[in-house]
């Protein structure tokens, strides 16, 4: 069967030489069954990777997601192809998918019509078409994805209790804080505006006012909910914060905070002490984190199995020369 098939990709690429007109050259560097990847694709996908990485990270993490992008670009680009051969083969249809995900891309931004969605993605320099194209092979991807793997994976209960009785240790909560907060910019101020600032915002308090008015007339933080700032765990807040609160209950309000951007005066609304998870808390947790190690390994299998079967060459395997 194996044979038979790299006979026919073979027989695929003599025609596919055949059908090229002489005055048209486009450097090959792979072919996968009857599909070539072009050195023009491979270009648009690295640029638009790279392009990618630069709004993500910075410094030794951007530099060396570069280097993998480098080393592992053409395999994921034959991967992407083999998997839409694969949804083409197996006669997917996400058409319906398409329609509902841009419905919802235009709901969320207060877009009324097509025409405004290709208007408001051609500002920002993205080609409409392509866009919807690349958006439908990625969910055929995913669909190949979910019918060979995802519904073939059952977790066993007995599996998941045994995790959550292995690792304790993973599901000790640290402890939260729902905080308020006047914050004063120390890039918009003198530090003798500062200090006469707090200065009068702290009489204020002594004097009976509440926190939340304070936070409207002087805050140059959020301002809703007077400042509430939500639920921060322990290690997320910056260090100086979290010193300033760790010691307050529910109802005080902290020092004046030097903090790196600013001043800050908390009120601690809500404090959650540290505790360990039930099992049905982390029942959801561990399914996930079981679900994904299985899932990972089972698509590594597929694709593996998927290469086996193809007719793949690949002509230049460092098409940018890198």
């Amino acid at each position: 069967m194996l044979k038979k098939q790299i006979i026919l990709g073979a027989l695929a690429l003599l025609a596919l030489f055949s059908l090229v007109p002489a005055d048209i050259v486009e450097e090959i560097v792979a072919i996968v069954n009857g599909d070539v990847i072009t050195l023009s694709d491979y270009k648009e996908q690295f640029d638009m990777t790279v392009q990618m990485l630069r709004q993500q990270l910075s410094g030794e993490s951007y530099f060396k997601e570069y280097e993998r992008l480098k080393d592992n670009l053409l395999d994921m680009m034959i991967t992407d192809l083999l998997l839409l051969q694969k949804a083409r083969e197996q006669g997917l249809n996400v058409k319906e998918q398409v329609k509902a995900t841009i419905a919802q891309i235009k709901t969320q931004n207060n877009i009324e019509s097509d025409a405004d969605l290709v208007r408001a993605m051609n500002a920002q320099g993205i080609d409409y078409d392509q866009w919807v194209k690349q958006l439908e092979e990625n969910m055929l991807r995913q669909a190949v994805i979910y019918t060979e793997v995802d519904r073939t994976i059952a977790l066993d209960d007995a599996e998941i209790v045994k995790y959550y009785k292995q690792h304790q240790s993973e599901f000790i909560l640290p402890p939260e804080y729902r905080i308020k907060a006047i914050y004063l910019s120390s890039t918009t101020h003198t530090a003798s505006e500062l200090a006469a600032k707090r200065a009068e915002i702290s009489e204020k308090l002594k004097s009976g006012q509440s926190f939340e008015d304070l936070v409207a007339a002087y805050s140059e933080g959020p301002k809703d909910n007077g400042g509430d700032l939500g639920f921060f765990k322990k290690g997320e807040l910056e260090k100086a914060i979290e010193a300033g609160i760790e010691k307050l209950k529910p109802g005080e309000i902290s020092d004046w905070i030097e903090a790196k951007n600013g001043w800050y005066l908390i009120k601690l609304e809500e404090k959650k002490e540290s505790h360990q998870q039930t099992f049905e808390e982390a029942r959801k947790d561990i399914e996930n984190k079981l679900f994904n190690e299985i899932r990972s390994k089972k698509i590594e299998e597929f694709v593996k199995k998927l290469k086996e079967e193809s007719f793949i060459k690949i002509i230049n395997p460092n098409p940018l020369n890198l």
